[in-house]
């Protein structure tokens, strides 16, 4: 054999290695959290409000919570984001601003979730007054979920070749009239499947809620959106590291975590399901 042959086979037994490792720690991760929390999942745990500080009942509130702040952040990310998208990779001029303003968004994407709510803290409960409340919390992971929105969706944008948007010019279309019918059905699977992943790795912060509204025990559902609320990640961090029982409410802690990953991989096997059926009428 070789040399090059055989460096190519430890390259690819290497590359082997390394998925087995892991899938084997999300193996063990996925294996703790379900054996410990799958006992403490019931429709009372799942539709109830919490007692007694949280060592009982539910998690009914915090679900409810996690649900509208999810949506807030869906309505401010993906039109907004979206249009961003479009306009840089559609009709910005090539030059220094337009590559800066790239740069801008693409460093966003790296900072810290402590910073967005710091900055969520300063902007909207401070300056705008909407206080420490759904809206304000909703709208801070939107500002979170919005350089993941742009880059995502710039990217399916450049993935679509240039001869479609060119052959509709061709014919008398205009440019937005090209967009539309020739880029975006192609570009939209890639699109809405980055939007979604974004929008599950907020469901699952609890830096930028931390201090825009997240509430640990409220034995009750918000009124409005203007008020304090629950939220799962929130809820699951104060139940791990600061309730004054942790040991008692550890089983509510496994439960809470389990629901928060059956979320999470909702939205993500929405996103792929999204994206297959997409992809099929456009074959259609």
């Amino acid at each position: 054999m070789k040399k090059r042959q055989i460096t190519q086979v430890l390259g690819f037994n290497f590359l082997r290695l390394c998925i087995a490792l892991v899938i084997l720690i999300l193996a063990v991760i996925l294996y703790d959290i379900v054996s410990k929390g799958m006992g403490q999942i019931s429709w009372e745990f799942l539709t109830s409000m919490p007692k007694d500080g949280m060592t009982k009942g539910g998690i009914f509130p915090a679900i409810i919570g996690t649900f509208f702040v999810t949506v807030i952040t869906a309505l401010l990310s993906i039109p907004l984001g979206m249009g961003c998208a479009i306009y840089l990779n559609e009709y910005s001029k090539k030059g220094k601003i337009t590559r800066l303003i790239r740069m801008s968004i693409r460093n966003l994407s790296g900072v810290p979730s402590i910073v967005y709510g710091l900055f969520g803290v300063v902007l909207f409960v401070q300056l705008l007054h909407l206080s420490t409340s759904i809206l304000s919390a909703g709208l801070t992971l939107g500002l979170m979920t919005l350089p993941w929105t742009i880059t995502a969706s710039e990217e399916a944008l450049k993935n679509v070749p240039q001869y479609y948007r060119d052959g509709a010019q061709a014919l008398g279309a205009t440019k937005w009239q090209a967009i539309r019918t020739n880029v975006l059905p192609y570009a939209v699977p890639g699109m809405l499947t980055g939007t979604i992943l974004g929008l599950s790795r907020a469901a699952g912060e609890t830096a930028p809620i931390l201090f825009t509204g997240a509430a640990f025990y409220l034995p009750f559902l918000p009124r409005s959106l203007s008020d304090q609320f629950m939220a799962l990640p929130y809820h699951l961090y104060v139940m791990a590291t600061q309730h004054h029982a942790i040991e008692k409410v550890r089983p509510i802690a496994y439960g809470t975590a389990l629901v928060l990953i059956v979320l999470i991989f909702c939205m993500n096997f929405f996103a792929i399901f999204i994206r297959y059926k997409l992809r099929k009428v456009r074959i259609k």
